[in-house]
């Protein structure tokens, strides 16, 4: 089978990369198309995966549409040429090039219809099939969605996915043992981030300041740091972070992604942004599992102070790493569930269809 896997955000790499491979093993085509962005081309060489470049993207909102016609135009012209048998990905692009071609797509969505009017609107009527964690269930209003009992962070988080590796902490001098905080700062520059902020200078310092009394902190970050905080800052390679945090002690920062990432390793994570409690997955989280919490920037000293308390815990680690457990125990090793419902698509489909709890297999 021939199958095409569009890559638009460095998240996607890791939710992808252990499916590829999988496939590449399985004796399927496999052919990637991304657009020219450094990180993205970064991991894919760290994987070893060969990719196709569709071009740098628009800046502008004019621009950035006027791209997107382009990259819908190539990724036609790739499925014709290699003949194409499904599209795969988190990609507004795969799904509207499905209705022009032979292809089938499946989407990988896992935000709520209410945060994404644009790929509600010029994607979902497209693809074939999405799909979608159940956590979201009852905000998706797509027929063609099918809802899984994971995350896309299982996909390369799950424990038969992951192992983290110590000798990420002892490159900067820590042991698995050192008490340390991983704190990341987000730039808030995608289309769907319009309008939303994260945590302010003053909360940043007031956070860093209360971290250091307790152990080390490591600042990640988007973009350039305030020079004040400049010596908290390492700049580790995109491809070691979930290492690094899996042995932290405690996650806090403005980032979507790395929240529910740092959560599903069993590390207490807390998300400071205007996306707080509006997104149905990290909810799940954190209302049924207690893994991470999120907050409003105007609710910070709520932040700071739960932050506080667990901080003052002698066995934090201990507690979460049983909610892990009981999260874990609920969910599917989600490549694995990938690999079979594109092998076996569309019959899998229909399995699904009918008996949902199928899935189950895939633990």
């Amino acid at each position: 089978m021939n199958i095409l896997v569009d890559i638009g955000h460095p998240a996607h790499v890791h939710l992808m990369k252990n499916l590829i491979k999988e496939l590449t093993k399985k004796k399927h085509r496999v052919i990637i198309t991304t657009k020219s962005v450094p990180i993205i081309e970064r991991l894919l060489k760290v994987e070893s995966l060969d990719y196709i470049l569709l071009g740098k993207k628009g800046k502008s909102i004019i621009s950035k549409v006027f791209h997107q016609i382009k990259f819908d135009l190539k990724i036609l012209w790739i499925c014709v040429k290699y003949r194409i048998n499904i599209g795969t990905g988190v990609s507004a692009s795969i799904t509207r090039v499905s209705r022009l071609c032979k292809m089938s797509s499946i989407n990988l969505d896992d935000d709520d219809d209410e945060v994404q009017p644009v790929m509600v609107n010029f994607s979902h009527p497209f693809t074939d099939v999405r799909l979608t964690p159940s956590a979201i269930i009852g905000h998706r209003k797509s027929k063609r969605a099918l809802f899984y009992e994971g995350t896309h962070e299982l996909a390369y988080l799950h424990p038969n996915k992951f192992t983290p590796n110590e000798d990420v902490i002892q490159e900067i001098g820590l042991d698995k043992n050192d008490r340390f905080f991983i704190m990341r700062f987000v730039a808030f520059n995608a289309y769907h981030d319009t309008g939303q902020k994260g945590l302010s200078f003053d909360q940043k310092k007031k956070l860093i300041d209360l971290l250091d009394e307790y152990g080390r902190v490591i600042i990640t970050s988007e973009y350039p740091i305030e020079t004040e905080f400049e010596k908290y800052r390492i700049p580790i390679p995109p491809e070691k972070i979930h290492s690094l945090m899996y042995y932290s002690t405690l996650f806090v920062g403005d980032s979507q992604t790395m929240t529910s990432e740092a959560a599903i390793m069993g590390v207490p994570a807390f998300k400071c942004n205007t996306f707080a409690r509006i997104l149905s997955v990290p909810n799940e989280l954190e209302d049924k599992y207690h893994l991470c919490y999120a907050y409003r920037p105007e609710d910070f000293d709520k932040l700071y102070n739960h932050i506080k308390m667990l901080l003052q815990k002698p066995d934090l680690k201990k507690e979460w790493l049983l909610k892990k457990e009981q999260f874990l125990a609920d969910k599917i090793d989600v490549t694995a569930f990938l690999v079979w419902f594109i092998e076996n698509y569309p019959e899998s489909a229909n399995i699904m269809k009918e008996n949902p709890d199928y899935q189950l297999r895939f633990k």
